[in-house]
C-alpha cells in the first residue's frame, strides 16, 4: 500500500479563472486579461495561497480595485469560489485508488477556494489527510513542501506517490525521494505501474 498525495486543481476538478476575470472586469474587452493577470497568475495568488494574504483582505482589494465591477464583497467571494467543474473520472477514480492506498490531498490553494470545494464537492471529503498550502506556507514547487509533508509523517519517501498536473512538482517531489505521475487523465492514473487498480482490476 503506497501513500497516495492527490492534486485538487485539474486532477479532481478543473480549474477556470475565465468566469471570475469576466464577472469581475468593469471593462468587458480587456480587461478581464488584466484582473486575470492581477489575481490569478501573479505573486499576490500565491501569497494567498500560501496564508500570507487573508480571504477578506483579498476580497477587498477585489472590491475596491477601480477596474472591478462595483459589488459588494459577497460578489466576488462567489465569483472567485465558483471557476470549479469536476474533472472526468475523478470520483471513480478516487474510489479506486482508495481499495488500495491512503489518500492525502495535497494542494496549493487558498482558504476561499478550498471552503467551497469542501462544501460543494462531496469527493474532496474524507480523505486520510489534508496538506493545504495556506495552511504551512509552502507550495509544490519547493521540495520543502514534501519535506513538511515527510516531516510530518512517520513513513519513508519512497512510499508515496504524488498525482499532480504540473510538471514542476512532479521534478520536486522526486528532489526527495518519492514518485510522481503526471496527470492527464484518470485512466492513466489507474493504469501507471505500482498503483494495483489498473484495467485488468477493473470491471
Amino acid at each position: 500500500m503506497s501513500i497516495i498525495l492527490l492534486d485538487i486543481g485539474n486532477v479532481i476538478v478543473s480549474v477556470d479563472f475565465e468566469p471570475f476575470c469576466r464577472a469581475a472586469s468593469r471593462d468587458g474587452t480587456t480587461g478581464p486579461g488584466r484582473i486575470r493577470n492581477r489575481y490569478c497568475d501573479s505573486a499576490l495568488k500565491d501569497r494567498l495561497d500560501r496564508g500570507m494574504v487573508a480571504p477578506g483582505e483579498f476580497l477587498g482589494m477585489l472590491a475596491e480595485d477601480p477596474e472591478t465591477v462595483d459589488m459588494p464583497l459577497p460578489f466576488f467571494r462567489n465569483a472567485w469560489q465558483r471557476i470549479f467543474t469536476p474533472v472526468p473520472g475523478s470520483e471513480e477514480g478516487i474510489a479506486s485508488l482508495r481499495e488500495h492506498h491512503e489518500i492525502w490531498i495535497m494542494s496549493d490553494t487558498d482558504p476561499l477556494h478550498f471552503a467551497y470545494l469542501i462544501d460543494a464537492y462531496p469527493v474532496m471529503r474524507g480523505h486520510d489527510r489534508y496538506f493545504l498550502s495556506y495552511e504551512h506556507g509552502l507550495l509544490k514547487r519547493d521540495a520543502e513542501a514534501f519535506l513538511h509533508v515527510l516531516g510530518n509523517s512517520v513513513h519513508d519517501p519512497g512510499q508515496f506517490i504524488l498525482v499532480d498536473d504540473r510538471s514542476v512538482n512532479i521534478e520536486s517531489c522526486r528532489r526527495v525521494g518519492m514518485e510522481g505521475i503526471l496527470f492527464s487523465n484518470w485512466s492513466e492514473v489507474l493504469d501507471s505501474p505500482g498503483l494495483s487498480v489498473g484495467s485488468r482490476g477493473r470491471s
